[in-house]
This record gives structure tokens, C-alpha cells and sequence, in this order.
């Protein structure tokens, strides 16, 4: 029988559910000595804090949480993984993490000022409802922040890369992740260029794809080992910044 689409998030969940014990041990994943790189992405794209209300969607174990509430924002999580939010909730226990499935928050009409993902696009089910449910999340004049990328696609040196690293028996939590990276919407990648035209299908404006990950990269290299850095440095990694008008 073909999976539904409530089956598919099902394993979504339940898949990150059990990465959640050693998530953190991935520095991909864990914020560290690249804290100031991503501070300043942030910035970048979100201004001043200013106290403003930030929902971290698929916040996972608190780490881009950790970044926003160090830049002055007041932070809100959301994850649909019960694991996930233990971890959170202990690093973090002064914010508050709610759990929900990000496509469905459940969240009040417009009662935060930012929404920020990183490496959520990728695995949504139904990207457009998605984006028109933090639409709707969003005040007027607020901003959403994605980052995310295409891990599909292989450029010239990415491919190089891949082909000079040692390769063991396939783990079962790969395989899991190569089934359910098949059945998503972005299956063939993540491209800024579809992202953004479904943000602005969605109506967003003031859309910004900004692809100057390079700072965040040099600052995890060291951990990260010169072969995954260059392969990371080779992928389509990216931030796009959109505004819901004032008129909405």
C-alpha cells in the first residue's frame, strides 16, 4: 500500500526522534566555534533583536534556539519530536518549547514578529501549505528566515569529494533517510530559486536569497575535517529572507 502523507510525517518524526541522542554530536549540527558566523548571518538578515517574538520551527535540540536567544530575541520552539524537545527543554529551560508538527502549528494568527528555520524545507511534506501557514503566523511586516540547501545535488567537486572518501556498508538510519528524502517534495533538492517562488506564490516579499554561507563554513572546518568541509563548501547552501507586507 503507498504511503499516505500523514504516514510520510509520521516517519519524519520518528526518524529524528531517534537521532535525537547523539544529534549534537554532529558539529553540522551543533552550534560552537561557528557562534559568531551565525550571529552575524542572523543579523544580517533579522536586524536588532529588539525583544522581538522569534518561533524556531523544527527547533530541534535548542541550538538555533540557543543563537536567537543570544541575539536578544524572545524565542519560542516548536518541534514535532518528543526527544528532541527533552534535550531542548533541559539546555533551554528558561524558553518555551511547544511541540507541533511545523506544517500545522496550531499557533495563533499573526503572533510572532520572525519565524526561523535551518534544514527544515528540504523534508516538508507539502511545502505549500507550509509556507502558507507561517504566513499566517507571521504579523504584518514580520520576517522569515530559511536556511537550508540542496543535499541531492552534486556539483563537479562535490562529486570529486564523495569519490575520494572511504565508504562503509550502508547504516540503517541512512537507508531510512535516503527512503524518506525520496518521498518529499524537494526529492530531486532544494534549489533557492523554487524556494523563493513558492514564498512569493504564498505572498511574501522582499524575498533574498543570499548564498554567503563561507564564514560559517571556515569556522566549522576545523571540526568538520577537510573532506566534509569541502563537500559542504561544494553544496547549494543557502539563506533566504522574506517580509509578509504590512497590508496583509
Amino acid at each position: 500500500m503507498t504511503p499516505t502523507n500523514r504516514d510520510l510525517r509520521d516517519e519524519i518524526r520518528d526518524y529524528w526522534s531517534d537521532r535525537a541522542a547523539t544529534f549534537d554530536d554532529d558539529p553540522g549540527h551543533r552550534i560552537d566555534a561557528d557562534m559568531v558566523a551565525w550571529q552575524d548571518l542572523f543579523r544580517r538578515h533579522l536586524g536588532d533583536a529588539q525583544g522581538r517574538a522569534l518561533l524556531d520551527l523544527a527547533s530541534g535540540t535548542g541550538e538555533i534556539a540557543r543563537l536567537c536567544r543570544s541575539l536578544g530575541f524572545a524565542v519560542t520552539g516548536l518541534d514535532w519530536s518528543e526527544p528532541m524537545l527533552e534535550r531542548a527543554r533541559a539546555k533551554l529551560p528558561d524558553v518555551t518549547f511547544l511541540q507541533a508538527d511545523a506544517e500545522r502549528t496550531t499557533l495563533p494568527s499573526a503572533s510572532m514578529d520572525v519565524i526561523v528555520t535551518r534544514h527544515l524545507v528540504w523534508t516538508l511534506v507539502d511545502p505549500v501549505a507550509a509556507f502558507a501557514e507561517w504566513f499566517r503566523v507571521l504579523r504584518p511586516g514580520g520576517t522569515l528566515l530559511v536556511v537550508d540547501g540542496d543535499f541531492v545535488s552534486r556539483s563537479l567537486l562535490g562529486r570529486i569529494v564523495q569519490i575520494m572518501s572511504p565508504r562503509g556498508p550502508q547504516t540503517e538510519s541512512a537507508a531510512r533517510h535516503k527512503d524518506i528524502l525520496s518521498r518529499v517534495h524537494f526529492s530531486a533538492g532544494a534549489r533557492a530559486d523554487h524556494v523563493a517562488g513558492l514564498l512569493h506564490a504564498a505572498g511574501f516579499d522582499r524575498i533574498d536569497i543570499d548564498t554567503n554561507l563561507a564564514p560559517i563554513h571556515r569556522a566549522q572546518s576545523a571540526q568538520l575535517g577537510w573532506r566534509k568541509s569541502l563537500l559542504r563548501r561544494s553544496e547549494h547552501r543557502y539563506a533566504i529572507s522574506a517580509t509578509k507586507p504590512l497590508a496583509s
